[in-house]
């Protein structure tokens, strides 16, 4: 499933197109989609298709296409501080994405009845915190993934959002609602139609067909018998420590402080650079001739390219040069203000790092 925009270069190109297309249509499902890299959840041999409007699948792991997690956040609607479902979470990447929203004070909860599955995302989440300089832009809830079938969920905790990445039989439909709390959302594949559902009141609900869709079906539960119990427990909303209070008191000030002060290197927590922007390739056809000497007989090619980066005219490589503002090389990584604000900081070093969550940049 997908197609239905053009493939980008990179992450943002394809962002771009999504963007142009209409299925990203808020600054807040942008910003977490320009935050990760699709490709880092790709395994390393299949990264040439990252970028492509398509899904992708290898064994157990399953991303959808771009298009499709575009139309899903945006129906989700995801606010700081609500609770989030995400039932089949696959890599995690939807999860992910949904922590850069729902910031410090949300829950973010997934589902998947795959265990090597749940292996690869806790590798790609925890490849993230360490690493992604996105984590210290925004204030990050991070996922906790559960292994089980999402059938089997005890119904005594409700959740303000609900995503289900496969699609949902009809005899499942009442109990996927009252998997929302009223006033939550959910969105979910229902007979070949991305669907959301808004539940009104305690027991009315609103629903919306948002596009055609194909899914995979829900892997039905060992036993059949709807009268056992379910028994799968998702954890307790988390409670924050002092110390963990602290910490993201602390954080949120230096970032504040740092919005505010002007710098000669630019402004805000973490400052990117321009987009870099590709020379484009010119081909100019080719007459290729060939002699044979005892007949003098020539043939003329015509299907030769000359695959350099000369203009087929001298017109426009003197535009090309005289781009204002086009830089001809990779500028350099963005630079992490408040990493460097916090090592500036008269405190411990264990502290510190405490305070940058340990991470390795």
């Amino acid at each position: 499933m997908g197609g239905a925009v053009s493939a980008g270069q990179d992450n943002d190109e394809l962002i771009d197109n999504l963007k142009e297309a209409q299925y990203i249509r808020t600054e807040a499902v942008e910003r977490a989609f320009r935050a990760i890299d699709r490709s880092e959840y790709y395994l390393e041999e299949f990264k040439q298709n990252a970028y492509r409007d398509l899904a992708w699948k290898h064994g157990n792991i399953h991303l959808s296409a771009p298009c499709i997690y575009s139309e899903v956040m945006e129906a989700l609607d995801l606010q700081p501080g609500l609770s989030f479902l995400n039932l089949g979470s696959g890599t995690g990447y939807l999860s992910t994405m949904a922590g850069l929203i729902l910031g410090p004070f949300g829950t973010n909860h997934g589902v998947e009845i795959h265990t090597d599955v749940i292996e690869y995302a806790k590798e790609k989440l925890d490849l993230f915190v360490r690493t992604s300089d996105s984590f210290d832009r925004f204030d990050f809830c991070e996922p906790s993934f559960v292994a089980g079938n999402c059938l089997d969920i005890a119904l005594d905790a409700t959740y303000d959002r609900v995503y289900c990445g496969a699609g949902v039989q009809k005899e499942h439909k009442e109990y996927m609602k009252n998997l929302i709390k009223v006033g939550g959302i959910l969105v979910l594949p229902l007979e070949e139609k991305l669907t959301k559902i808004t539940r009104t009141g305690p027991s009315s609900w609103e629903t919306k067909k948002i596009l055609a869709v194909s899914f995979a079906p829900l892997i039905q539960p060992e036993t059949a018998d709807a009268s056992k119990a379910k028994n799968l427990r998702l954890p307790l909303p988390n409670i924050r420590s002092l110390q963990d209070l602290a910490r993201i008191t602390i954080r949120g000030h230096i970032k504040r402080l740092i919005s505010q002060v002007p710098s000669s290197r630019g402004e805000g927590v973490l400052r990117n650079p321009p987009r870099y922007k590709r020379k484009r390739l010119r081909r100019r056809p080719l007459q290729t001739v060939v002699y044979l000497e005892e007949g003098g007989f020539a043939c003329r090619i015509q299907n030769s390219f000359d695959d350099n980066n000369n203009c087929e005219d001298g017109e426009e490589d003197a535009a090309e040069k005289g781009e204002q503002g086009v830089s001809e090389t990779k500028p350099e990584p963005p630079v992490n203000f408040l990493r460097e604000k916090i090592l500036c900081l008269p405190l411990p070093v264990p502290l510190k790092y405490y305070l940058l969550y340990y991470r390795e940049k």
